[in-house]
């Protein structure tokens, strides 16, 4: 039976039901923009019962360590979060999933620049580093009987893989190659993923338990399906507008991935992680891909099938073991 590690252990990989595969409860990543802080946990709990109120039933809640530090309004003082998610965090994502009958398949790693913590990246070893993810897998988060259930999002936020990123590659490599658990990783708007790949091929990792998210940012015509070649689940899975241009991007690049003959390496999801992506506050929120999204891609030629494949069987198929 393939097995899948959630928040609440190993279940079979059959009974996740429709999943987001890509998404944050709590997270901060006010180094970069003042207004990026999801941190009301009242208000993530509405914004989730959307998706279980459209028949959603499990997120990836891509969330690791250090951009998990701060991310609750109740946060006060020091907080773990140098090597693995704050114990605050983690108890957050619970709450919320549990009230909203969610299941969750939780993250761990090392993020990117300009999240990578300096001194655990330059003072511990990439199998140090490989060491700490493989605990959270295998053992929990420390301070918590939760097991993460995904190595990710392990990412690189330019047109390259800096030196510390490549760090943070190496290790989830090696921590897959322990564990045999799935690599989801962060590539906008540059065709980095190839670099991403080409590091993981070097650690001998398992590409087709590899997901590459936001290859829908990436404007090049045709590159999602090249991407796809090398065996890796590619994520549409920053539907974070109605914009009917970056709507329709983004059924062009599913419907090509599926002429192409890759409609099980398809991954859709939103990838809320900031106030403007919250219902709420007029974003799409986490009801987008089951709403007008799935609207957009059966008037494209989708079919029910298909996208029941899309939104089912791929994201299990990706997180099993």
């Amino acid at each position: 039976m393939a097995t899948v590690m959630t928040h609440r252990g190993e279940v079979d990989a059959s009974t996740l039901g429709v999943t987001l595969p890509h998404e944050h409860f709590f997270v901060n990543i006010m180094k970069e923009r003042r207004e990026a802080l999801l941190a009301d946990e009242d208000r993530m709990l509405e914004e989730a019962q959307v998706f279980v109120e459209q028949g959603g039933a499990t997120m990836f809640e891509l969330t690791n360590n250090t951009v998990a530090v701060g991310a609750l309004s109740s946060h006060r003082g020091r907080s773990e979060g140098r090597i693995s998610r704050p114990v605050e965090n983690i108890e957050a994502c619970v709450r919320v999933a549990d009230a909203a009958g969610l299941t969750l398949v939780m993250a761990t790693g090392f993020y990117r620049d300009p999240y990578l913590d300096d001194v655990v990246i330059n003072e511990y070893s990439t199998n140090e580093l490989a060491d700490f993810i493989v605990r959270d897998l295998t053992e929990g988060y420390p301070g918590t009987d939760v097991r993460a259930g995904i190595i990710g999002e392990v990412a690189a936020n330019k047109w390259y893989v800096s030196a510390a990123e490549e760090r943070s590659f190496r290790a989830a490599a090696r921590a897959h190659n322990r564990t045999g658990r799935a690599i989801y990783t962060h590539a906008v708007f540059w065709p980095v993923a190839e670099q991403e790949i080409e590091i993981l091929k070097e650690e001998k990792v398992d590409l087709s338990k590899v997901a590459i998210a936001h290859t829908d940012t990436v404007p090049t015509k045709g590159f999602a399906v090249e991407l796809a070649r090398h065996g890796v689940y590619i994520g549409i899975d920053s539907i974070q507008s109605a914009n009917p241009a970056g709507v329709a991007h983004r059924v062009e690049q599913v419907t090509d991935l599926i002429r192409a003959g890759y409609l099980e390496r398809i991954l859709l999801s939103h990838d809320l992680c900031m106030p403007a992506h919250l219902k709420a506050n007029g974003g799409n929120g986490f009801g987008f891909v089951l709403g007008g999204f799935r609207d957009a891609l059966l008037e494209a030629g989708v079919t029910e099938e298909e996208f029941d494949i899309i939104v089912r069987e791929n994201p299990a198929r990706l997180a099993a073991y």
